[in-house]
């Protein structure tokens, strides 16, 4: 049985809880996804109508279909990607996520380091997402 959707949740979970493993699934999944270029796996977190933008400035991506296109983009050229996503820091609905990217930009060594922040729907699939993030020749820091 389906509780109604105005129904209190149960003892000891929390929306706040609810974004929690939504945040950690989105970071665990683009750190393993990314590794492998899986772009499926990745889009899949986004809901259909979700918006993405890459940088402050750039336009957004609108829909899981524009968001795939971006990643299939944003791919071409790397080879041999190093990534780790931090544990997300979450706030109601939504959580930044630190990451850093080690990678061959056409065969150049390149570090890349950046934040998410995502916001997540009541089923945890990401409806908004603005990345920040800059890259440096070399492999810098930690990954």
């Amino acid at each position: 049985m389906t509780p109604p959707a105005d129904a209190t949740p149960p003892r000891g979970t929390s929306p706040l809880m609810d974004t929690r493993a939504a945040a950690q699934r989105f970071a665990d999944t683009w750190q393993h996804a990314w590794t492998h270029h899986d772009v499926a796996a990745i889009t899949a977190l986004y809901r259909d109508d979700a918006v993405h933008t890459s940088m402050p400035f750039r336009p957004p991506h609108h829909g899981r279909q524009a968001i795939a296109d971006y990643i299939t983009w944003s791919f071409a050229g790397e080879t041999d990607p190093h990534v780790t996503f931090a544990t997300p820091v979450v706030d109601g609905d939504q959580a930044a996520i630190e990451f850093r990217v080690h990678a061959y930009d056409d065969g150049r060594p390149i570090t890349l380091a950046g934040c998410v922040f995502a916001r997540f729907d009541a089923g945890g699939l990401a409806v908004q997402t603005r990345d920040y993030w800059h890259t440096t020749d070399g492999h810098h820091g930690h990954h």
